[in-house]
C-alpha cells in the first residue's frame, strides 16, 4: 500500500469509499503531510496555496472526529470570505456524502441575519463562515461553540491581512481552550506565529512550498555612465522586469521624494517614504503600497526598518548602500515565502569601489550587466492592480473589517475575491479593492450603511 493513498490512513470505510468515487486518487503533498497528524488529534500550522488539496485535508479530520447523533456544533471553519467559505461548505458536504444526516451551516455577512438564527435553531455539525458574522452570532448568543472540538482557519494570512486579528481574538474566547486548531495559510509572516504561539499546543508544522533562502534572490548589477543616466536606467529596469511591487532604495530623504516625483512624471504609481513625514501620511503610504494600489515605493533604510510586506517582487538599489551589512538586509527583503525575488543593483563608475568591497564581502565575483535596451521608454508603464478607499470611521466609531466586507459585497455589490486589505486606525480605515470594481465598491461605500451608519467615503 502506497503511503499516498487514502486507504493507508486511519479513515472510516464510508469516508474512503466517498473519496474513491469522487475520483480522488492519491493524496497531494498537503494531505500527505497533514491528515496524519490532523487525525492524531494535533494542532497543525499548514502553509500551502488555494489549489493545493488543503480543503480536503481539513475536512476529511472534521469529519472523521464527527459524531453525527450529538446535534451541537463540533467544528469551526473560518474564511476570509463568503466565496471561500461558500466554496469551503460545499467541498465538505460532498465529502461528507456517504454519512447521513451531517447539517453543514454557512454564516456569512451581506446576507440576512434572520434566516441564519432559524437555521441554527434547527442545528448544526459544522459552522464554515467569516468572522465577522459569527462574531455577531455570539455576541447576540444565537450560536454556541460550548461543545466545539475543532478550530479551522483557512487562508488565516489573509484573513490577518483584511484587519480581523481582533473579531478572531474574540471568537477564540468564545470557545472551549481544550480543542484541536488547524491553521491553513499561503504566506507565513510574523503575526501568524504570534497568533500561533498564543491559540495552539505544540503545532506540527507542514510546509509544502519552499521558505526564504539566497537562491529564492535573482541578483543583478547595472553599471551606467553620467549622473543624469540614473533615473534613466531606474525606468529601464522597472519596464523591463514590470514588478507588480518594487522597494526602491535611495541614500538620502530628499533622493526619496526626486526619485518618487521623477517616476509618478512618467507615468508609474510611485510613492515616498522617509523619516520627515507625519504618522498619518507614513500610515497611508504604508497602507496603499502593502495593499498594492501603489507599485513603488521609494525609501530611505531607516524609514523602512520594521517594514513588513510580504510578496515584494524587487527591490532596486537606486545607490548602493553605505554598509555591506545593509545590502543583504535590503536585498532579503525579497524571494520570500518561497516565490523568486529581483535584487538589482545600480552603480556609476565613480562608485565601482564599493562593488569591489561588496563582492569582496558575499565572496563572489559581480559583473555588471547592461540595462535593457533604451527602446523601452517608449512602451506603457503598468498600473497597479487595486485602487483604495479611505472610510472616515475607524476603531472609535465601532467600524469592523467584517461591517465594510459585509457592505462592500451586499446587494448589487462586488464580490469577496475583489476586496483586498482591510486596515483600520482610530478614526479611518482603508479597503483595497480592484482597480476595475473601484467605482462600484465606492458607490456602495458612498451610498449604503456601515453600522446603520452613513460613513463618508473617498478614493486615495
Amino acid at each position: 500500500m502506497h503511503h499516498t493513498d487514502f486507504s493507508s490512513l486511519k479513515l472510516d470505510s464510508a469516508l474512503i469509499g466517498n473519496l474513491a468515487s469522487l475520483g480522488y486518487q492519491a493524496m497531494t503533498p498537503v494531505q500527505a503531510q497533514s491528515l496524519p497528524p490532523i487525525l492524531e488529534g494535533k494542532d497543525i500550522i499548514a502553509q500551502a496555496k488555494t489549489g493545493s488539496g488543503k480543503t480536503a485535508a481539513f475536512g476529511l479530520g472534521l469529519l472523521e472526529k464527527l459524531d453525527v447523533k450529538r446535534f451541537r456544533v463540533q467544528s469551526l471553519v473560518l474564511c476570509p470570505t463568503r466565496e471561500l467559505a461558500d466554496q469551503v461548505a460545499k467541498e465538505i458536504r460532498k465529502l461528507a456524502r456517504a454519512v447521513h444526516n451531517i447539517k453543514v451551516l454557512t454564516l456569512c455577512g451581506g446576507v440576512p441575519f434572520g434566516p441564519q438564527v432559524g437555521s441554527l435553531e434547527h442545528g448544526a455539525h459544522i459552522v464554515v463562515g467569516t468572522p465577522g458574522r459569527i462574531e455577531d452570532h455570539l455576541r447576540k448568543n444565537t450560536l454556541n461553540l460550548d461543545n466545539l472540538n475543532i478550530l479551522v482557519l483557512d487562508e488565516a494570512d489573509r484573513m490577518l491581512d483584511m484587519g480581523f486579528q481582533v473579531t478572531l481574538d474574540a471568537i477564540i474566547e468564545r470557545m472551549p481552550s481544550q480543542r484541536q486548531t488547524l491553521l491553513f495559510s499561503a504566506t507565513y509572516p510574523d503575526q501568524i506565529q504570534f497568533i500561533a504561539k498564543r491559540i495552539m499546543i505544540d503545532p506540527v508544522k507542514v510546509q509544502v512550498e519552499s521558505t526564504h533562502d539566497s537562491s529564492s534572490i535573482e541578483q543583478h548589477f547595472y553599471r551606467f555612465d553620467g549622473g543624469e543616466q540614473r533615473i534613466t536606467a531606474l525606468r529601464l529596469l522597472l519596464l523591463s522586469y514590470r514588478p507588480g511591487s518594487t522597494l526602491v532604495f535611495c541614500n538620502t530623504k530628499r533622493e526619496t521624494e526626486e526619485v518618487a516625483d521623477a517616476l509618478c512624471g512618467h507615468g508609474f504609481s510611485a510613492l515616498a517614504l522617509h523619516g520627515d513625514l507625519e504618522q498619518k501620511s507614513r500610515d497611508q503610504i504604508l497602507v496603499k503600497f502593502a495593499n498594492k494600489s501603489a507599485s513603488i515605493l521609494v525609501a530611505t533604510d531607516v524609514a523602512a526598518r520594521g517594514l513588513d510586506i510580504d510578496a515584494l517582487d524587487a527591490v532596486i538599489n537606486y545607490q548602493i548602500s553605505r554598509e555591506c551589512e545593509v545590502h543583504l538586509h535590503r536585498i532579503g527583503r525579497t524571494g520570500r515565502a518561497g516565490s523568486k525575488g529581483i535584487a538589482c543593483t545600480l552603480y556609476s563608475e565613480k562608485e565601482a569601489y564599493k562593488v569591489s568591497k561588496l563582492s569582496e564581502f558575499l565572496g563572489q565575483n559581480i559583473e555588471p550587466e547592461p540595462l535593457p535596451p533604451s527602446s523601452l521608454l517608449d512602451s506603457h508603464t503598468y498600473k497597479p492592480p487595486m485602487a483604495t478607499l479611505q472610510i472616515d470611521g475607524g476603531k472609535k466609531q465601532k467600524v469592523r473589517p467584517g461591517d465594510i466586507l459585509g457592505a462592500l459585497t451586499g446587494e448589487d455589490g462586488i464580490s469577496g475575491q475583489e476586496v483586498g486589505k482591510i486596515h483600520i486606525f482610530a478614526n479611518c480605515a482603508y479597503v483595497a479593492v480592484r482597480r476595475d470594481a473601484a467605482n462600484c465598491a465606492f458607490k456602495k461605500l458612498a451610498n449604503g450603511k456601515l453600522k446603520g451608519r452613513t460613513f463618508r467615503a473617498r478614493r486615495v
